[in-house]
């Protein structure tokens, strides 16, 4: 693959933060095609930011950044994410929002420790009921997608506070109730569960 400049940049970056044993490092709006394969000698990073790029795939390498708590990717060009992504642990926060993801990665229901998880302007059609896997969910966006429904089962994670579903076809009852709020959204999602 080509080198350009940005991809250059972003090496000086991730080797300025090896050497001085960063936790955090913000590789954002550098219009990358691709994140250097020396990612993967930043094992101390808790915050990576790359957000405002032009991604279309994510290296394998991204798992062994098993110390990551947040994890900023939106505004790139992803349709998928390497199943690598499952050794992220300590992930508590992921910013997927406009992408190209047509279908959640299996990869995602072993974060079981994500409280926040944003995947709002993609072209998601279905939410697997194995998210229910993300026990300590606080925060949910599924904004402007193509969901017609979202599992009933998401109403019986007890840490939930918001649920962001705006901008999508959904069912009527499950529409009058966003209307209502999150607390409307998750007795609707649990009288599903009793039908």
């Amino acid at each position: 693959m080509a080198r350009d400049e940005a991809y250059r940049q972003a090496e000086e970056r991730i080797e300025e933060a090896r050497r001085k044993g960063a936790k955090e490092l913000n590789l954002g709006g550098m219009a990358l095609t691709e994140v250097p394969e020396a990612i993967v000698n930043l094992a101390q990073l808790e915050v990576l930011i790359l957000s405002d790029n032009q991604l279309i795939a994510l290296p394998k390498a991204i798992a062994n950044l098993t110390q990551l708590q947040g994890l900023y990717l939106s505004n790139n060009q992803l349709t998928a994410l390497p199943k690598a992504i499952a050794n992220l642990t300590q992930l508590q926060r992921l910013f997927l929002s406009c992408n190209r993801l047509t279908a959640l990665p299996e990869a995602i229901f072993h974060l079981t420790q994500l409280k926040c998880l944003s995947l709002s302007h993609n072209e998601l059609t279905d939410i697997p009921a194995a998210i229910t896997n993300l026990t300590q969910l606080q925060r949910i966006m599924f904004s402007k997608n193509k969901l017609t429904h979202i599992p009933a089962a998401l109403g019986f994670l007890t840490k939930l506070q918001e649920i962001e579903i705006s901008n999508n076809p959904l069912n009527p009852g499950l529409a009058a109730a966003y209307e209502q709020g999150t607390e409307a959204v998750l007795e609707y999602l649990r009288a599903k569960t009793d039908a």
